[in-house]
């Protein structure tokens, strides 16, 4: 009774208007006390909340989050928090745009995109991960490169006598944020600036780790996003995502260039593979060199035809196109079902050792 309870003082009206809000009932039922550790903050936000106490309770949200994680070695309940925080904010009786630039602040500020901060000598590593998703199959459904992302930001990595801080980012599984260039918006200084040493999108993918050697630029899969939205797309007719409302540009095919070799060899449990299957409108291939693929029409890169593909696309696209040495790539985990605590940890842990392995190389 009682997470009901907490549920009715966070939400005053009684149909979520968002997709995924829509789940934090069925969430919470799953996963009783899903939402406790984060009442407090939840009760700040109200119809005298600015721009700034928007700001304060998502970052302490996500302070707060990145302790759960390591305490559970759970990412879900900052996702849950993330969209408890945006149902509050949206039912306020706050002027729509008013709504809408506090709803932008806490969704920036609770996935750590405010809170890179790389200083000091140490070497500099981008990491991003993804939220839950497919939540309609599975509501209590973790993701372990969000996990990732929540363990490993602000630490610092050591791989004989090369030390690294690693700062990581939340990205949602939702197809208009990437048309609205998310990924661009996030990635551009970085380039510009040569301010870090390596980027990594990291994603949950199949039963071993994959470097995905050849991302894709179009999208195939028939599964639907976080706000169940789906493209249309198919493995016969993919379709070119978008950025700011044209359709992307850019090469069928772009290669990932972290150190595979020194990933490769990284201890763990599971395998990493160097993974070099693609899809054409010509059908599948294990492209040696990206020479190989580069005049066909993708249907899927190594890394599939769904987001996490994409945004290794996006990132070696723009990469590319400003002319950055930074080298960047994609890994899939091993995939789990709903939670799997055992596993993630030790996903996670050889996920680090990767990113240790690559460290000489930069």
């Amino acid at each position: 009774m009682f997470r009901y309870l907490l549920l009715l003082s966070l939400f005053t009206v009684p149909v979520l208007a968002e997709v995924e809000e829509a789940r934090l009932p069925k969430a919470e039922a799953a996963m009783p006390g899903l939402l406790t550790p984060f009442a407090p903050l939840l009760a700040k936000l109200d119809a005298n909340s600015d721009l700034d106490q928007v700001a304060q309770v998502a970052a302490q949200g996500f302070a707060l989050g990145k302790a759960l994680a390591r305490e559970r070695l759970d990412d879900r309940p900052l996702y849950w928090f993330r969209l408890a925080g945006k149902a509050k904010l949206r039912a306020l009786a706050l002027p729509q745009a008013q709504k809408d630039a506090l709803l932008r602040r806490f969704e920036r500020v609770s996935r750590g995109i405010e809170d890179i901060h790389f200083s000091g000598p140490e070497k500099r590593i981008l990491l991003t991960g993804f939220d839950p998703f497919f939540l309609d199959r599975h509501i209590d459904q973790s993701n372990p490169s969000g996990l990732a992302a929540l363990l490993l930001d602000g630490q610092l990595i050591e791989q004989d006598g090369i030390k690294a801080r690693v700062e990581t980012v939340l990205v949602p599984v939702r197809f208009a944020d990437f048309d609205e260039g998310l990924i661009e918006r996030l990635l551009l200084p970085f380039y510009t600036q040569n301010s870090a040493d390596m980027v990594v999108t990291v994603s949950m993918g199949r039963s071993d780790f994959d470097l995905e050697r050849y991302p894709g630029k179009r999208r195939s899969a028939e599964a639907p996003d976080n706000l169940n939205v789906m493209t249309g797309a198919t493995s016969v007719l993919p379709k070119l995502p978008l950025l700011y409302g044209k359709p992307l540009s850019g090469p069928e095919f772009v290669s990932f260039s972290l150190p595979v070799d020194a990933m490769e060899g990284a201890p763990g449990p599971f395998k990493i593979n160097d993974n070099r299957l693609v899809a054409t409108l010509g059908g599948e291939k294990e492209a040696l060199h990206l020479k190989e693929i580069q005049d066909e029409v993708s249907v899927r890169g190594s890394g599939g035809g769904y987001l996490s593909n994409e945004i290794s696309y996006r990132a070696i696209r723009l990469r590319n196109i400003v002319g950055s040495p930074i080298p960047v790539g994609h890994v899939h985990t091993p995939r789990i079902e709903a939670y799997d605590k055992a596993k993630e940890k030790a996903i996670v842990e050889q996920l680090k050792a990767m990113l240790g392995r690559a460290l000489p190389s930069l």
